[in-house]
C-alpha cells in the first residue's frame, strides 16, 4: 500500500515537473499557429530562466503576419534586456508599410534604449513639432520673432547613434535666426515668410539625426522692439559719460593749474613784502655811510608820491570808461 502511494506521489511530482516546464496551453497554441517549438525548447527556457510566454507569444503574432522569425533570436533578445514583443510589432509595421527593417537592426535599436515602434511609426505618419518662440534682428535693427513648426519623419539607419529631436529644435532655430539675421529689412521677412523655411532647409539640418526634415512651416511672425535704435541710443548716452568725464577732468587739471599759480603768486608776494621790509633797513645803512643825502632821499620821496598819484588817475580814468560802457549797454 504504502509502494503505491509513492508510486502515486511521484508521479504527480513528475506530472507537475512537466507541467511546468512544459506550458501545455502555450504549447497547443504554437502549435495550432504552426509554430514549430517543441517541449524541448520550452524546458530550455524555464531553465535558462526565460519565460517562455514572453517569446512564443510574440513568435506567434509574427508568424501569423508572415515574418517567419526564429525562437533563438527572439530568446536571445530578451536575455540581453529587450523587449521582443515591441520589436515584433515594429518588424509587423515596418513590413506592412514597406519599410527595411531586419530583426537584427530592430534589435539593436530596442537594446539602445529607443522606442522602434514608435520609430516605425513615425516614418509612416511623420511628426509636427513645434518649436519655441524664437527671436532675430534683421539688419535695419528690427526685433523679430519667429514660431515654426517642423515636420519630421524617424530615419531608421540613422535612429543608432542619431542626434534627438532636441538637436533638430537647435539647428532650426539658428537656421531661422541666421535667415532674419541676413534679411536686409524686417519688412522682407513679413512680406515673405516663406524665404526663413528655404533657407533654413538648404541648410540640411538633419545631417547626424535621427530624423529627416520633411518641411518647415513659419506658422507665426511678430514685431518685437527696435533693437538698432536702443542700441544707437546706448552708445549716444556712454559717448556723452565720456565726454562728461573728460570735461570733468580737464576742469580738474585746469583748478589744479590755478590754484598752483596762486600758490606761486603769493610765495613771490611773500619775496616782495621780505624785499620791502628790508629797504628801510639799507637806507639807514646808507644815511650812517654817507651814500644817501637827505635831498636824495627826498626826491625818492617825490617820484614816489607822483607814481602813487599817477596809478590814482589811471584807476579813475578805468572806473569812468567802465560807467559808460555799463550806461550804454543799459540804453
Amino acid at each position: 500500500m504504502i509502494g503505491i502511494i509513492v508510486i502515486a506521489a511521484l508521479a504527480l511530482l513528475a506530472l507537475w515537473l512537466f507541467f511546468y516546464f512544459v506550458p501545455l496551453g502555450l504549447w497547443i497554441s504554437a502549435l495550432a499557429a504552426s509554430v514549430p517549438i517543441g517541449p524541448m525548447t520550452l524546458i530550455g527556457m524555464r531553465l535558462r530562466k526565460v519565460n517562455p510566454a514572453g517569446v512564443i507569444r510574440p513568435m506567434i503574432t509574427a508568424w501569423k503576419a508572415g515574418l517567419k522569425l526564429p525562437v533563438t533570436d527572439l530568446e536571445a533578445h530578451i536575455l540581453a534586456g529587450g523587449d521582443v514583443d515591441r520589436v515584433v510589432r515594429a518588424l509587423i509595421s515596418a513590413d506592412k508599410a514597406n519599410i527595411d527593417l531586419d530583426f537584427q537592426r530592430a534589435a539593436a535599436i530596442d537594446l539602445a534604449g529607443r522606442d522602434v515602434y514608435g520609430a516605425v511609426a513615425m516614418s509612416v505618419n511623420p511628426r509636427v513639432i513645434e518649436t519655441p518662440r524664437i527671436g532675430a534682428v534683421a539688419k535695419d535693427g528690427i526685433q523679430l520673432f519667429a514660431l515654426a513648426r517642423v515636420t519630421v519623419r524617424a530615419n531608421i539607419e540613422r535612429l543608432v547613434g542619431g542626434a534627438t529631436e532636441e538637436t533638430v529644435i537647435a539647428r532650426v532655430g539658428e537656421g531661422i535666426v541666421s535667415a532674419i539675421g541676413s534679411a536686409k529689412s524686417h519688412k522682407e521677412v513679413l512680406e515673405n515668410p516663406d524665404s526663413i523655411s528655404k533657407a533654413v532647409l538648404s541648410k540640411g539640418l538633419d545631417s547626424g539625426t535621427a530624423f529627416e526634415l520633411l518641411s518647415i512651416d513659419i506658422a507665426d511672425v511678430d514685431v518685437g522692439k527696435n533693437i538698432g535704435a536702443q542700441l544707437q541710443a546706448d552708445q549716444a548716452e556712454a559717448d556723452l559719460k565720456v565726454a562728461r568725464a573728460k570735461a570733468e577732468e580737464r576742469r580738474a587739471m585746469a583748478i589744479a593749474r590755478e590754484q598752483e599759480m596762486l600758490a606761486l603768486v603769493q610765495e613771490r608776494q611773500a619775496d616782495v613784502v621780505q624785499a620791502e621790509a628790508e629797504i628801510p633797513r639799507a637806507m639807514a645803512e646808507a644815511f650812517r655811510n654817507g651814500q644817501l643825502g637827505i635831498m636824495d632821499y627826498y626826491r625818492m620821496k617825490n617820484v614816489q608820491a607822483d607814481t602813487k598819484m599817477r596809478e590814482g588817475f589811471a584807476k579813475e580814468g578805468e572806473q569812468e570808461k567802465a560807467d559808460k560802457k555799463r550806461e550804454i549797454a543799459g540804453e
